[in-house]
């Protein structure tokens, strides 16, 4: 028989591949197109640093003006080794030439659109062809100028890819045989069941680039219109894919992206082998893009909120006093988060027992038990469940009020137990 009662006795699942895999941000590039927010230099180096202490391996960053041109100057002045800073191309050779001036950059993203409307809609050209050899012409000549090369396929899954997408990728490869292909699903229209068809099933989509193709490097870039954009990067490496591109928060454009920290937990807690990656500052990395660059963080938000590892109610807060393990999917500590005790409407005695202990010990540096049924801890729960009855309130009780009852109730105003009192004759 088996027992799960602490976090260790959870077995890990596998990735049936078994391949190394590997992650790029792209929170300077496309998260940095979200509406409403502008990354300066100092926000974009400071990223940088927090990607670093991650460990992750690269990310990609505009080149086009000279604040961009600035970040990536002091991004290399630190001179770590990860994340490998990569250059973001347009399929014109202007553009592969702007990240060629940088010397330092060894590799460059360069944009494919590949849906119709796209091609045809958006870019305006005269067919799928001249849209090939567009590409395909900006892939030579950045690999003629010694670059490696990131085909972005930006809409693959809205895409005719049997008759269009697929036999491109295979002169991609021909030209460059270890580019990554980019597999985008730009709208959000990707599922990760095995079962769908084309356009839309990211397994068999990474199948067939990986089996039929051949491709060394597939990388998934997934947007989050429908909620599937983790789900969809997580498929991708399930069905053989070795890279996934993600953002911190997943900020960008519409719904954003596939989240970083999601991924990065995913991997770390629940997948064997990924002890690569150190999460302990995403806490602070998400407090400084609140805070610093103005994100707005849900309190509820997995992996980040105020609320992960925050506990209210009677009977979840009575559990993660007694063992974490309860209501605690993985230690706060693992992200860098605290665990907090909230008293509100839904609290119980237990949660507001260990917050009177709590607070007894920073009054009086002695560690005091309190009994459940103590008359001057009730007589605290009682005050409190008469604000919400009156319905006087309409958020947890602070901890500063908290110290204003164990102060009025057991220091100002003790009550002897009866079996304490002298006996009269």
């Amino acid at each position: 028989m088996k027992l799960y009662k602490t976090y260790d006795d959870l077995p890990k699942i596998k990735l049936p591949k078994g391949q190394e895999v590997s992650i790029s941000d792209s929170t300077l590039r496309d998260g940095a197109q979200m509406p409403g927010i502008v990354l300066k230099a100092d926000h974009k180096v400071k990223i940088y640093e927090y990607l670093h202490k991650i460990g992750i391996e690269k990310l990609e960053t505009f080149v086009y003006n000279k604040r961009d041109r600035n970040a990536i100057s002091m991004m290399l002045d630190r001179g770590y080794e990860f994340p490998e800073v990569t250059g973001w191309a347009r399929a014109v050779t202007s553009d592969i030439d702007l990240v060629l001036d940088i010397g330092a950059i060894e590799e460059t993203g360069i944009l494919m659109s590949v849906s119709d409307v796209h091609i045809f809609d958006k870019m305006g050209l005269p067919s799928r062809e001249a849209a090939e050899e567009k590409y395909l012409d900006a892939l030579q000549y950045a690999v003629d100028h010694g670059l490696r090369t990131r085909a972005h396929i930006e809409d693959m899954t809205r895409a005719d890819n049997v008759d269009f997408v697929y036999p491109m990728i295979k002169k991609i490869l021909e030209i460059d045989p270890k580019c990554t292909i980019r597999l985008c699903d730009t709208i959000g229209f990707g599922v990760p069941f095995v079962d769908v068809e084309e356009p839309f099933g990211i397994p068999e989509m990474v199948r067939h680039v990986k089996e039929e193709l051949k491709a060394v490097n597939i990388e998934t870039h997934c947007h989050d219109d429908f909620g599937l954009a983790v789900a969809n990067s997580i498929a991708g490496y399930w069905h053989g894919a070795n890279w996934s591109n993600v953002t911190f928060l997943g900020i960008g454009e519409r719904a954003g992206n596939a989240e970083l920290e999601k991924l990065l937990l995913f991997l770390g807690r629940r997948v064997e082998g990924f002890d690569k990656y150190n999460l302990e500052s995403i806490f602070e990395f998400a407090k400084f893009m609140q805070s610093e660059v103005g994100i707005r963080i849900p309190r509820n938000k997995s992996v980040v909120g105020n609320n992960v590892f925050a506990h209210e109610s009677g009977i979840h807060a009575a559990g993660v006093i007694k063992n974490p393990f309860t209501y605690e999917p993985y230690p706060p500590e693992v992200v860098g988060g605290e665990r907090a005790f909230l008293i509100g409407d839904s609290s119980g005695i237990e949660v507001l027992r260990f917050k009177v202990e709590d607070t007894l010990h920073d009054l009086l540096d002695v560690k005091i038990t309190v009994e459940k049924n103590d008359p001057r801890l009730r007589a605290i729960q009682k005050d409190i469940h008469d604000l919400y009855n009156n319905e006087k309130r309409v958020s947890c009780i602070s901890d500063e009020e908290i110290q204003a009852y164990v102060e009025k109730y057991f220091l100002f105003e003790p009550i002897v137990e009866k079996n304490m009192a002298r006996k009269t004759l």
